[in-house]
Formats: C-alpha cells, structure tokens, sequence
C-alpha cells in the first residue's frame, strides 16, 4: 500500500511533522540562551497539556483524576527545583500527592482508590519527572545541559526512525510493532554519537562519557515510548492528541524526554563538576 500523500510508510505525515520540530527547536534554543528561565515556561506549558491530554484519556474508562492540582504541584516542582533546589523540589512534591488526595476526597467514596491511585501516578508521571529540568538547569551551564538531554533524546527518534524506514524488517515488541531492531541500532549510534560530541564540546567533558550518557538515553528513551504506548493500547486510543501536526498529542512527543530527564541529569552532575 501507497503511503498517505504527504506522509511516509510508517503513515506519519513526515513534512507537518518537519515544521512541527523545528518550530519546536527554536522555541526551545530561543528560550534557553535568550533567557534561560523561560525554558521552564515551556516545559510547564507542554507538560501541561500532556497532562490534560493524559486526563481526558483517562476519563474515557471513567478514571477521573483532577487536572488543576495536578497542573499547580507540577508548576510548582519545576520552578521548586530550580530556585530551591532538591529539598523543596522533594516538599513541593510530597505536598502535591497529599493536595491532589485531599482533593479527590472531597468527591465522595465511589471509586476512590481507582482515581486517587490514578492520580498519584500521574503526579510521579509527568509532574514528578518533568520537575528534575529545574535541577538540570539550574547550573550556571545549565542550558548547554538542557540542550544536550533534548538533543540527544531528539537523536533517540531521528535515528530510530531513519533506520527503521531504511532498513526495518525484524520487528522488536508487540506492544508497539512500528519499532524494529534495526530501528533501535539506529537510535543507539545516533544517541552515543551526538552525546559525545555534544558533552565534549559544550561542557567540556570526555567524549566516553557522553557516549555512555547516550547509551543511557537510548535504553530510558524507548522505553518511556513503549510505557506511553501501553497506556495507549489499555485506553484504546491510537494518539493522546492532535496538538502537534505530524506527531500527534504533546505526549506522544515527551514521553521518551520524560525517561530520559532524570538519568541525564543524574549523570551530567556526576561527570561534570
């Protein structure tokens, strides 16, 4: 079968989802090294329609988890970590799950495990998650660190996706059956090549260890889509959204950024000093 116009034989529409990243790219090096805490505005925004894309698809099998506390304790984390550091980051998060609990008691008793569960989930994943940019951007050199996870995390899908079109035929998990083996050996050169470049030359380190950061990525990069394409196939929905044209929901294009984010910045503040 053709390929849709305008699209390719994965079936993404490959040129809406070319403007949709370097529409994203300059939002994201704009915000950085023009005025590096407007990066967390950014990611609050698209962590913040993940989450209510994520709320609605919950809603869908009569999970209700409450979107605005959600919304405020990750807002809050992020901009925690990076003013306050790691102990009002960890606060800010503690008081987050007994705020979006309390919340949900307020309901009634109907279902209450079933969403407050749900809930805290997804105060860890995205909220949780998305909170360690502000410990990773905190540094002086914090945004050549940021530019480094998104661009090798970018890296994960680029390769992946040029490999699997080229060269995929050995299928890698039925939880996601577009992803081929070949496809992963693409994502692992390109995340080790552009983590060791991008290390030694921006921070400065050796180029072994931003091959080993890239190594990392890859692993944590696949399996954070995998994790969002079970949530997919349990909701029964193909895409968490349509916000971005050729890509789907915001969601669809972090989930890998949010696996990666905490072994980046775990690593970078080992390695450089």
């Amino acid at each position: 079968m053709s390929p849709p116009a305008g699209g390719s034989r994965t079936g993404r529409n490959l040129p809406a989802a070319i403007a949709s990243a370097l529409g994203l790219a300059v939002v994201i090096l704009g915000s950085l090294y023009l005025y590096k805490p407007a990066f967390l505005v950014v990611v609050i925004a698209a962590v913040g329609v993940g989450i209510h894309e994520l709320v609605k698809g919950l809603a869908t099998r009569d999970i209700h988890v409450p979107l605005i506390p959600v919304l405020v304790g990750m807002a809050a984390m992020v901009s925690g970590a990076y003013y306050f550091g790691p102990g009002v980051f960890l606060g800010i998060f503690a008081i987050t799950v007994m705020g979006v609990l309390g919340w949900r008691l307020f309901q009634g008793s109907d279902g209450f495990v079933r969403d407050a569960t749900a809930t805290v989930f997804m105060a860890v994943y995205p909220a949780l998650f998305a909170g360690f940019v502000g410990l990773l951007l905190a540094p002086p050199d914090g945004a050549n660190r940021a530019l480094i996870f998104v661009a090798v995390t970018a890296s994960s899908d680029i390769g992946g996706y040029a490999a699997g079109v080229l060269f995929g035929r050995h299928k890698m998990s039925i939880i996601s059956p577009k992803k081929t083996w070949e496809g992963f050996a693409g994502s692992a050169i390109a995340c080790v090549a552009v983590g060791g470049w991008l290390v030694a030359w921006l921070l400065k380190g050796q180029i072994w260890q931003g091959a080993l950061l890239g190594a990392v990525v890859v692993v944590c990069a696949t399996v954070g889509d995998l994790i969002e394409s079970v949530i997919k196939r349990d909701l029964g929905i193909k895409d968490m959204g349509s916000v971005l044209p050729g890509h789907g929901g915001m969601m669809d294009r972090i989930d890998s950024l949010l696996f990666t984010l905490v072994p980046c910045w775990l690593l970078l503040a080992a390695f450089i000093r």
